[in-house]
């Protein structure tokens, strides 16, 4: 059998004319994701903490680059109400919501029994709760038009367990339990749901991890690197924000329209253990 994906021949990017809505986008993984999707052709909003100034260079920053339409929204992600807003000023300002992607995340670091319940609440809320929100909003949008991406970034962490992670895996594992059931709801009207689990991505905060484990661990920037945050990661690299990004503008397209309800680690192999 003969397939050809489709082309106009004039090399059109492939989310051209889609929307896309980037949650937790103004750093890191999630302005990766929000680079990769505008690199596509997409329009983005995206959302997340910042300075005034930072944020508005940032979209300025990614319009001209891509040409694509760049928003933003300051949008609380433990919020339902504010959740709310944000999808309905993404469709009130361009009528519809092709890509909805879940980045937005905080974690704590403690043992069960010493874990501070604010910070349970809090964790629970904007790594799992918000994806609830989102989904459920931009669902009739998605299948009045017959089309939708949700593309929930959970971790390797939604497929194995760490310790002192209680609040972060828990929420990771329902991230990837909610993406099975979208994905399931949503099978029948061309809108896929899947979630894609990073080990450890570099990032600004990693950067600041690894100086501040060095010192506290009186060893070098390599040990850590190496022997403290890859440990399970058997191929020693941190995967990037470009390569998250690569496989959420591919997730999101018409080529992986039969991938669906799945749990995509990218992680180095610490979840082939």
């Amino acid at each position: 059998m003969n397939i050809q994906l489709k082309t106009d021949g004039k090399h059109t990017p492939m989310l051209t004319g889609k929307v896309a809505l980037v949650t937790g986008s103004t750093s890191g993984i999630g302005l990766g994701i929000a680079r990769a999707l505008a690199g596509a052709g997409a329009a983005v909003v995206l959302n997340g903490l910042g300075a005034a100034d930072e944020v508005a260079k940032t979209k300025d920053d990614l319009a001209r680059e891509y040409g694509v339409k760049v928003g933003y929204s300051p949008a609380d992600m433990s919020k339902p109400k504010a959740i709310g807003e944000m999808i309905g000023s993404t469709l009130l300002e361009h009528g519809r919501l092709d890509i909805l992607v879940n980045n937005a995340g905080v974690q704590h670091v403690a043992p069960l029994e010493q874990f501070p319940p604010e910070k349970w609440d809090q964790i629970l809320a904007i790594n799992l709760s918000s994806a609830f929100h989102t989904i459920r909003l931009a669902l009739p949008a998605m299948r009045e038009r017959g089309y939708g991406r949700i593309i929930n970034i959970a971790s390797a962490h939604g497929l194995v367990a760490s310790p002192f992670k209680a609040a972060y895996v828990a929420a990771k594992h329902g991230i990837v339990g909610l993406t099975k059931v979208a994905a399931l709801e949503a099978a029948e009207q061309g809108i896929t749901c899947n979630a894609i689990c990073p080990g450890y991505v570099y990032t600004p905060l990693v950067e600041a991890q690894i100086d501040g484990q060095a010192k506290a661990h009186g060893i070098s920037r390599d040990q850590v690197i190496r022997d403290v945050l890859l440990a399970q990661q058997p191929n020693k690299r941190f995967a990037t924000v470009e390569e998250i990004g690569a496989l959420t503008a591919f997730l999101a397209s018409e080529a992986a329209a039969s991938i669906t309800g799945t749990a995509l680690p990218v992680d180095g192999g610490w979840t082939a253990h």
